[in-house]
């Protein structure tokens, strides 16, 4: 009998998720996956850990548990509480929605496979770009694909994948290796009153301005291809670095 090898599942927008449903499916062909999600959607909470309150963890059914977290906090007791043994691989996903240029800083999906690679667990975040229906099945079949590469030959050190993928199955698998690109937002605040007039404001919406520049994510994405990009934990910007010692003389 062929020893399948765990792989711990989580998303930022919650346990009912329908991509984290898909994604558990496909896996379970190739491994023995365990879910570990927020109970609510947690969309662009980032890397944030709770720290000012206890969790709760619950079981919903065999392989499958509930945090009252973030992404993060999930990947934390998933690793650390939940499982006996260190997980083969993270998967973080799927998504409904593309998480492409500055969209990774606020990420949860994309925090939970940082936190994952920062517990030196090859980790990566897959998201379905597109708006609905969205064919969530088409996307876990790659995933699971992705995976088991992954679990196969590993990850460089210190670094996750952000996969993004087209939201159409009728067209061919086509894979680009992109550098992150930038996208951001005009009027994606919104000023707003409640019943008794006082003022509030909402953020979210408003119109995206993608960077279609050669080798982007959006520009993969733009073009119909499945987007793979590699991500550092440093962050360290090496050439502002050298920069900074050489000119650091004319500072006084």
């Amino acid at each position: 009998m062929v020893d399948m090898k765990t792989v711990l599942v989580t998303n930022d927008d919650g346990i009912a998720a329908p991509g984290l449903a898909a994604l558990l499916k496909a896996l379970r062909e190739i491994a023995s996956p365990v879910a570990v999600a927020p109970e609510r959607d947690n969309s662009a909470v980032s890397h944030s850990l709770t720290m000012r309150r206890p969790l709760r963890v619950q079981q919903v059914e065999e392989n499958v548990y509930m945090v009252d977290g973030t992404p993060a906090d999930c990947v934390t007791l998933g690793t650390a509480k939940i499982l006996t043994n260190k997980p083969s691989l993270i998967v973080s996903g799927i998504n409904p929605g593309e998480n492409i240029g500055d969209d990774v800083n606020y990420s949860g999906t994309v925090s939970a496979a940082v936190e994952g690679t920062m517990l030196g667990i090859p980790s990566f975040a897959v998201s379905l770009a597109g708006e609905p229906p969205y064919h969530f099945e088409y996307a876990a079949t790659f995933a699971a694909k992705l995976a088991g590469w992954i679990l196969d030959n590993g990850l460089p050190r210190d670094t996750l994948l952000n996969v993004n993928i087209p939201n159409d199955n009728s067209r061919p698998e086509e894979i680009s290796f992109t550098r992150q690109g930038r996208r951001t937002w005009e009027g994606s605040i919104k000023e707003t009153r409640d019943p008794w007039g006082r003022k509030h404001f909402w953020i979210g919406g408003g119109t995206p301005s993608l960077d279609s520049r050669e080798d982007t994510d959006a520009q993969a994405l733009l073009t119909g291809r499945i987007s793979i990009t590699p991500i550092r934990l440093d962050l360290t910007d090496y050439e502002a670095l050298s920069f900074l010692r050489k000119q650091w003389k004319d500072f006084y």
